[in-house]
């Protein structure tokens, strides 16, 4: 199926309400086309490149985007647990990576109904409920729109991560990894910078805290995370794909301007 069939079904099963948006469901026939959501405009780049791949691997262990068409702006990813890029225990649950609505396209619901369109697919798929990491003050999703969509906090970590779910069957429920407070200990002196291809914005921040680190004269090495295991062990925390260890301690886990890096950096003295 081509992109045109995908939007053309899609329209199809909203005709006749306003109120829903079309959604584009990615996957490896049209992501060519389509891309991702992210970096749009920059599809050259070393960012987007690097994502593209990382999500052609991903679509066989079972992981799915669904984008808003525009003029609207806004996606979701998610994966079945066992494959999850998050430092977290959630065998048999699907788990949300990101949920992103930007713009005009804010405020009108859509957040929540893409939300929705995760939970049904885990119940057609009989999993035991959808989980995702939120972090206050950041561009992780907060709690607010989980809670009004029945999800419950059911962990947290530091600095600000809490660990939310909507149960579909009863079990286990997921956790954060146990061990997330010794992992940046291990890496020792310097600057690590633990980085991977789910978020195309990476590249660019690696690059970032290389120019910064270099200009600090502080030693810098990056550990490239290949594969879901990875980024579910050695993450120090639970965000799991981009993570920045000075000295062997967690400094930060998101995007850092150059000034942002280097006043960073400056608290080694």
């Amino acid at each position: 199926m081509n992109n045109g069939d995908t939007c053309q079904g899609s329209r199809l099963a909203n005709k006749g309400k306003a109120d829903k948006p079309v959604i584009v469901n990615v996957d490896r026939t049209n992501v060519d086309e389509t891309g991702f959501f992210c970096l749009m405009s920059r599809r050259r780049s070393e960012g987007h490149g690097r994502k593209l791949s990382w999500v052609k691997a991903r679509f066989d262990e079972g992981m799915r985007i669904k984008m808003l068409e525009l003029p609207e702006r806004g996606f979701i990813e998610y994966i079945p647990g066992e494959f999850a890029w998050r430092a977290v225990e959630a065998k048999g649950w699907m788990v949300i990576h990101c949920l992103w609505v930007v713009g005009k396209s804010k405020g009108k619901g859509f957040g929540g109904f893409l939300l929705e369109e995760c939970v049904k697919d885990a119940k057609k798929s009989g999993m035991r409920g959808v989980a995702m990491v939120t972090s206050q003050g950041n561009w992780l999703a907060g709690q607010k729109l989980l809670e009004s969509h029945g999800f419950k906090a059911v962990d947290t970590a530091p600095p600000s991560f809490t660990l939310m779910v909507k149960a579909l069957k009863p079990g286990p429920l997921p956790s954060f990894r146990d061990d997330l407070a010794d992992r940046a200990a291990r890496f020792g002196k310097g600057l690590t910078i633990l980085t991977s291809g789910q978020c195309p914005y990476h590249s660019d921040a690696t690059r970032i805290l290389k120019a910064a680190a270099a200009k600090a004269k502080i030693k810098m090495r990056v550990v490239e995370l290949k594969t879901a295991r990875q980024a579910q062990t050695l993450s120090p925390s639970p965000y799991g794909v981009f993570q920045v260890v000075l000295d062997g301690k967690l400094m930060a886990y998101h995007y850092l301007t150059e000034n942002g890096a280097l006043e960073l950096l400056a608290r080694r003295a």
